[in-house]
């Protein structure tokens, strides 16, 4: 995304009303034309492994306050599930982490970056990676075109980007030229993961990994997810589906209304959620 800035010199200097054109220091003298604006530098990607701090967080849509005060600290390198039944506001805590969504008040830190002031295009440079709710895919490319969309961050090789994605889902190889829009869901979401795979991000953002799949196929992608957090990355996972996500969790907490109503082990709020989802 490129910002446009614009800069109003005032009304040119009439004729006659100038000094004379030779003199450069005159008013009505151009001087040398302005040389091209220095680019901007990449930000500079996150150390390993980096923490989520988020600190009274409010957001909104419209007249609409949806989190309402969040406190939440997501440990360097863990595997943190944040857990709650629909509206309670999970995938738009991620949108705000994500610098897609920019709060009312309060602050988001991740690493010792302030995602106010980043935006997504830079946390995607520092290595910040989100798996969207409904796949983030381009369902109307092929599998090896939505690969080859992979590539162009920069410094990734399509045949790298094959390799890894076609060795973790043997599947996504017999269906490298089919269109991703009619994949089964599960391999949709076996193509968004391999975005995972081949950036190396940081910072791993999930929402929803389990919808609208079949729990053999939740279960065969959350032992990725396991596969990802012993390389040391940062995973926040917003599910419903609690006994899986609790399996590979090392830190859990559930949201309701907007607020994180408990924190604890992921076999305490195995327990809680229980009563919360009963409720």
């Amino acid at each position: 995304m490129t910002d446009v800035v614009s800069a109003v010199f005032g009304e040119p200097d009439k004729p006659g009303n100038s000094g004379s054109p030779g003199d450069p220091g005159s008013p009505g003298d151009p001087g040398p034309p302005a040389g091209p604006a220095e680019p901007e530098p990449e930000p500079e990607p996150l150390q390993l492994p980096p923490s989520i701090v988020v600190r009274d967080v409010r957001a909104a849509y419209g007249r609409i306050e949806v989190l309402h005060g969040v406190d939440l600290v997501v440990p360097p390198g863990s595997v943190f599930a944040l857990l709650g039944p629909n509206g309670a506001g999970k995938s738009t805590l991620l949108k705000v982490i994500n610098g897609r969504m920019r709060p009312s008040s309060g602050e988001v830190l991740v690493g010792d970056i302030p995602v106010g002031r980043s935006g997504p295009e830079k946390l995607v440079k520092r290595g910040v990676c989100a798996i969207p709710e409904g796949r983030g895919i381009f369902p109307n490319l092929t599998v090896r075109e939505n690969l080859r969309i992979w590539t162009y961050r920069g410094g990734i090789a399509m045949k790298d980007v094959e390799d890894q994605t076609f060795d973790a889902f043997p599947r996504l190889r017999e269906r490298r030229r089919q269109m991703a829009g009619t994949l089964s869901g599960g391999e949709q979401q076996m193509l968004a993961i391999s975005r995972a795979l081949v950036t190396r991000p940081k910072v791993l953002l999930l929402d929803e990994l389990s919808m609208g799949l079949a729990p053999l196929v939740v279960n065969e992608l959350y032992e990725l997810v396991g596969g990802l957090a012993q390389q040391g990355i940062t995973i926040l996972m917003v599910e419903q589906f609690v006994t899986t996500a609790l399996s590979v969790a090392t830190r859990a907490a559930i949201m309701v209304h907007g607020r994180i109503e408990q924190e604890g082990t992921p076999r305490e709020m195995a327990d809680a959620a229980l009563s919360v989802y009963l409720a």
